[in-house]
C-alpha cells in the first residue's frame, strides 16, 4: 500500500467513526424524546381511567335514584 492509500483509508475510518457517533447520538436523543412523550401519554391514560371510574360511580348513583323514583311512581299508581 502506498502512503496516499493509507492516508485515505485512515481518513475514511475517522469520518466513518464520527458519522457513526453522530447518528448514534441523534438516535439516543430521539429515544429520549419518545420516552418523555410516552410518559405523558401514560399520565393522560391514568387520568382518563380515573375520570371513567368517577363517571361510573356517578352513573350508578343516578341509576339507583331512577330505580327509587320508578318504585315511588309504581306505589302511587296502585
Amino acid at each position: 500500500m502506498t502512503g496516499g492509500t493509507v492516508a485515505i483509508l485512515i481518513t475514511f475510518i475517522v469520518v466513518g467513526g464520527i458519522s457513526g457517533a453522530t447518528i448514534a447520538y441523534f438516535a439516543l436523543q430521539r429515544h429520549r424524546a419518545d420516552a418523555v412523550a410516552m410518559a405523558g401519554y401514560r399520565k393522560l391514560a391514568e387520568e382518563a381511567v380515573a375520570g371513567q371510574e368517577a363517571l361510573r360511580a356517578q352513573l350508578a348513583a343516578v341509576n339507583t335514584r331512577v330505580i327509587e323514583v320508578e318504585n315511588m311512581l309504581r306505589s302511587v299508581d296502585v
